[in-house]
C-alpha cells in the first residue's frame, strides 16, 4: 500500500536574512518525521500587491494558490511589526481571500518572540485567520521563544529544549490531521 505523506506547508512573516521566524520554521522542516513533508514557502518577497478582482492573476500568486492547495495543513511563524503582523504577510492572506485557499484548512501558528512581545501580531493573524476561515489547531499554536543567540551557522535553531518544542508544535499538528 502506497500512502501519500502529510504536506505541512510552513510560512514564515519575516523577510529578514536570519530571522528567528524563519530560522524556527526551517528547523521544524528539518524535524518532519517520516511520511510528512514540510517544505518552507519562499516567495513572500516576490508576491505583488494584492489588488481585489486581478485578472490574469500573476504566475506567482498562481503558484502560491498551488501550494497552498497542495498542503494538508500550514504552519506560520510571524514577527510583530507595528503592532501586527507584516504587511507582506497580511499581503499573502489577501491573495488567498478569494480563491478560499484556507478555508476550512488546518493552521497553525509559532510565536517565537520573547516574553511579553508578538502578542499583537498573534491577534492579529488569529483575527484575519478567522475571516479566512482557516481550522486553527490551538494545541499545535502558542509561543516557543527563538532569540538569535541559539541559532547555528546553518539558520537553525540549535538548542536542544527549543528544537524539542518546535518538534512537539509540528507533532501536534501531525496528530491533528491524522485524527481528522
Amino acid at each position: 500500500m502506497v500512502t501519500t505523506p502529510l504536506r505541512i506547508l510552513l510560512i514564515s512573516g519575516s523577510t529578514r536574512d536570519r530571522s528567528t521566524n524563519t530560522a524556527a520554521l526551517r528547523t521544524i522542516s528539518q524535524l518532519a518525521p517520516e511520511g510528512v513533508e514540510a517544505p518552507l514557502y519562499a516567495g513572500l518577497r516576490d508576491l505583488p500587491q494584492f489588488v481585489p478582482g486581478a485578472e490574469p492573476e500573476p504566475p506567482v500568486v498562481e503558484a502560491l494558490h498551488k501550494e497552498l492547495a497542495a498542503a494538508d495543513a500550514v504552519l506560520i511563524c510571524s514577527p510583530e511589526y507595528a503592532g501586527m503582523i507584516p504587511g507582506s504577510l497580511k499581503n499573502l492572506l489577501e491573495w488567498t481571500v478569494g480563491a478560499a485557499d484556507l478555508h476550512e484548512k488546518p493552521v497553525a501558528y509559532v510565536n517565537v518572540a520573547f516574553e511579553g512581545r508578538g502578542n499583537e501580531a498573534v491577534t492579529t493573524l488569529r483575527t484575519v485567520l478567522g475571516y479566512v476561515g482557516a481550522e486553527l489547531v490551538e494545541a499545535a499554536s502558542g509561543r516557543i521563544t527563538v532569540l538569535s543567540d541559539i541559532l547555528d551557522a546553518d539558520g537553525s535553531v540549535a538548542d536542544p529544549a527549543a528544537r524539542e518544542r518546535l518538534s512537539a508544535a509540528l507533532d501536534a499538528l501531525i496528530a491533528h490531521l491524522r485524527a481528522v
